[in-house]
């Protein structure tokens, strides 16, 4: 019997990570997460700091389950999971409260509603459970980085085009405006958010043939 270690950065270790953001992303193509989507993406530092949020308390989380995953008894597992994601939800947002308050404020309850995302869920229970601290380390960050680059995606074209500005600066010329230009305030609505993930979905399935269902 064979006592070689898998590498750590092995093919299989970096599908964890590659393919979340691509065939298997969390929003996309598993149709998970969409109530942040259309909640926090009127905005980019709003999107940018829950999608670090997600990303710190996925991967903690993922090694947590992988490492407790043979003393937990399975009738309490889910139990023990939520307990876990709270734990580490409670932490990050003091942590935002301490060092960025105004985007804590503009996050509202969205960041305790981590809580219940089912990525994180889904993960802990499909991956983490059964597998080790690394590779669930890796599952949690490579789909915690296929939900936020989506997350941060819809934001930066609601933004751009909803109130002309990035991380609330203004990056289209003055000159536009006074030529007629007008922020699409459509954009500002939460049904937006809706439209630019569909659009984000037609485009990858239409260059990834095999994401379209027969």
């Amino acid at each position: 019997m064979s006592t070689e270690k898998e590498p750590l950065f092995s093919s299989k270790n970096l599908k964890l990570l590659s393919e979340p953001l691509g065939k298997s992303n969390p929003i996309t193509v598993q149709v998970l997460g969409i109530c942040s989507a259309l909640a926090v993406t009127v905005k980019l530092k709003p999107s940018i700091v829950l999608a670090l949020s997600v990303l710190v308390v996925m991967a903690v989380s993922n090694v947590a389950i992988s490492l407790l995953r043979k003393m937990v008894p399975p009738r309490i597992r889910i139990i023990v999971q939520l307990v876990v994601i709270a734990t580490m939800v409670i932490l990050v947002d003091q942590v935002l409260k301490a060092y960025a308050y105004d985007v804590s404020k503009q996050l509202s309850v969205f960041v305790g509603l981590i809580i219940t995302n089912c990525i994180i869920m889904g993960r802990l229970e499909a991956f983490a459970l059964a597998n080790r601290p690394w590779p669930a380390f890796l599952d949690g960050l490579g789909n915690a980085a296929g939900y936020g680059v989506i997350l941060i995606l819809v934001a930066f074209v609601r933004e751009l085009l909803g109130s002309g500005t990035l991380l609330d600066m203004q990056v289209i010329p003055q000159a536009f405006y006074d030529a007629g230009y007008v922020n699409n305030g459509m954009m500002i609505l939460p049904p937006m958010a809706l439209v630019v993930v569909g659009v984000i979905i037609w485009v990858q399935r239409a260059r990834r043939k095999e994401l379209i269902e027969d």
